[in-house]
């Protein structure tokens, strides 16, 4: 396995985040105000309303401190009314005689690092979704699931973080997308739907969750 600076499985513990994290811990910053308000004052009303629960990594050296913090949710990809192409990348992932119209996979709803644990020597965003693909994409795969979505910000620092840990865009172009959400083709997009799944990704997993074992 790879060194990391601060390695996120044996330095840190894992939690379901709840209120009694948030008091106790100081406050947690990853730099995005939407992020920080969300995890602070939403995350735990977003859970008790079964909307995604959010998890949070508490540093092993100072457990008032967060490492960093995301939020899943079950989801799907239906495929009936999307274009051909798409359609046939994730439909290429199954055996022809279980094709459906619907695929469960998990949402990435939220994701945030501390500010104190950011930057290319810490590497804490790619151990995370080295972490999140072991769950969800291995041979233990926590709920079934077939894939990984995350509706990313549409900012090329936030699209190549993804590329880089595995993640296609759902649609080829801007223009198919806007089409497909009925979003104005002169309007900005402002997030981009990625996925990550497929039997590529399910045998490298399998040999990553080999590799963390």
């Amino acid at each position: 396995m790879e060194d990391f600076i601060f390695d996120l499985g044996n330095e840190s513990t894992l939690y379901k985040l709840d209120e009694l994290i948030l008091r106790n811990c100081v406050s947690f910053d990853c730099g995005v105000e939407d992020l920080n308000d969300f995890f602070a004052n939403d995350s735990i009303a977003y859970e008790r309303d079964l909307m995604g629960k959010t998890y949070c990594w508490l540093d092993n050296s100072n457990d008032r401190k967060i490492v960093a913090m995301i939020t899943l949710a079950n989801a799907g990809i239906q495929t009936t009314h999307l274009p051909n192409n798409p359609k046939r990348h994730i439909n290429k992932a199954i055996a022809y005689d279980k094709q459906g119209r619907t695929y469960p996979a998990v949402l990435i709803g939220r994701l945030g690092v501390d500010k104190d644990y950011q930057g290319a020597q810490f590497r804490i965003g790619a151990q995370i979704m080295d972490f999140v693909k072991k769950w969800f994409l291995s041979a233990d795969n926590k709920t079934g699931c077939r894939f990984i979505l995350v509706d990313a910000v549409n900012d090329p620092h936030t699209l190549t973080y993804y590329e880089r840990n595995g993640f296609k865009p759902l649609f080829r172009r801007e223009s198919d997308e806007k089409a497909f959400y009925d979003i104005c083709q002169s309007e900005k997009l402002k997030t981009r739907m990625y996925y990550a799944g497929g039997m590529a990704d399910m045998i490298i997993n399998k040999r990553l969750s080999d590799a963390l074992s």
